[in-house]
């Protein structure tokens, strides 16, 4: 059963139209205003939305506008006694589905509701199969952990909630990242991703907000910076951490306003943005020594996630090497290697300084010297040589 909200400051048009639906088999949610209908549409999943235009408090154009920034998969449909070409053209500007114009044609409003939900389905379905497709790796472990993380991913990834991972290099950061795009909203957007401890400090202001020709020496045309590229969908700032106090102020602007600047104009521009972070840095200590923000910190910081070094989750490690077998050998066009129990616990008791990294470089080299099963003799020549 389709769940609609009907929302109007005339109740005898909210009862009306709520009798009509309810005969369709329709559930029916009511709203005296903009502001009530901002509030329901963000507390449920609805189907479709009935809004009217002229309505205190928050009228329906404002309320399209902010339930748009909430959620833009919801059909919303205008109907207003006010109408006109340009306040349609208005709404549908904004993200309207339709408009009609009242007292509203019944059979018209009732094909327009159902074309509005075959929408929202194929919308759905997209996403879906979208997923399916994904060339997003796989979150390995079932270490506790592990899902911990997968659980705080589900319930983050559909907000637009700011998220800080931490952890040490070559945990998995950046797959969680993309994990939480991937889950999101914002999933048919790009995932643009910036290495801030690989660009030089000079170098990131134009690398995260763009510059104009001519602004610097080597500008010798325009550069769309990281935060525009990734407008509608997700910066991932990995290693913020090195970023430079000057960047830092920057960053937390855009964060703060939801605009930039390029480097060398003065024009500002608006951006949606959802900012992801990561570092292997204790930022509080960071923000101690004066090398990172504290207003920036917490800005970040909404949501925090820690990712746990593979030694804190030797359980998952034969899933991992399983993992990495099957992948290693279709790579290299080989039959699956099997390798057996003692390697295994060799390879649980090794100290993993860099984390899954190494483990999956370990396993490629495995593949290449090793038989056609895998044993301690292996692992001691290949991954501990100094324990032969």
């Amino acid at each position: 059963m389709a769940d609609i909200l009907i929302i109007d400051d005339e109740k005898a048009i909210r009862k009306t139209l709520g009798e009509i639906l309810s005969f369709e088999g329709y559930k029916i949610d009511e709203a005296s205003d903009g502001e009530e209908g901002l509030k329901k549409f963000k507390e449920r999943n609805y189907d479709v939305v009935l809004c009217d235009i002229k309505m205190p408090k928050v009228d329906g154009i404002e309320f399209l506008q902010r339930a748009g920034e909430s959620n833009s998969d919801v059909p919303i449909i205008m109907i207003s006694g006010h109408g006109n070409i340009e306040t349609a053209v208005e709404a549908v500007k904004k993200g309207a589905y339709d408009f009609i114009s009242k007292p509203p044609d019944l059979n018209r409003l009732l094909i327009t509701i159902r074309n509005a939900m075959d929408k929202s389905s194929l919308v759905t379905e997209t996403k879906v199969l979208k997923r399916k497709v994904s060339k997003v790796q796989e979150m390995i472990g079932n270490s506790s952990p592990i899902e911990k993380i997968k659980d705080t991913i589900d319930k983050v990834a559909p907000t637009d909630a700011r998220v800080l991972i931490t952890g040490e290099n070559g945990s998995g950061k950046e797959l969680v990242a993309r994990w939480i795009h991937e889950k999101s909203n914002r999933n048919i957007g790009p995932l643009v991703e910036v290495n801030c401890a690989a660009i030089p400090s000079e170098l990131i202001e134009s690398e995260l907000f763009g510059h104009e020709k001519g602004s610097f020496t080597s500008a010798i045309k325009q550069r769309i910076g990281k935060f525009e590229q990734a407008n509608g969908g997700t910066l991932f700032l990995d290693e913020i951490g090195d970023m430079s106090l000057n960047a830092q102020a920057k960053v937390l602007r855009a964060l703060q306003e939801g605009k930039i600047t390029r480097v060398g104009a003065d024009k500002d521009i608006n951006v949606d943005v959802r900012v992801i972070a990561a570092t292997n840095k204790d930022l509080l200590r960071e923000v101690d020594e004066r090398n990172f923000r504290l207003d920036l910190y917490h800005r970040l910081s909404v949501i925090l996630i820690h990712v746990p070094s593979l030694n804190e989750r030797r359980d998952d490690i034969p899933l991992l090497v399983d993992k990495f077998l099957e992948d290693t050998c279709a790579e290299y066009g080989v039959a699956v290697k099997a390798i057996d129990e003692n390697a295994i616990q060799l390879l649980e008791e090794y100290n993993w300084t860099f984390n899954i990294r190494e483990l999956r470089n370990v396993v490629e080299r495995l593949v290449i010297l090793s038989g056609k099963t895998i044993t301690k003799e292996d692992i001691a020549s290949y991954v501990m040589p100094k324990s032969r």
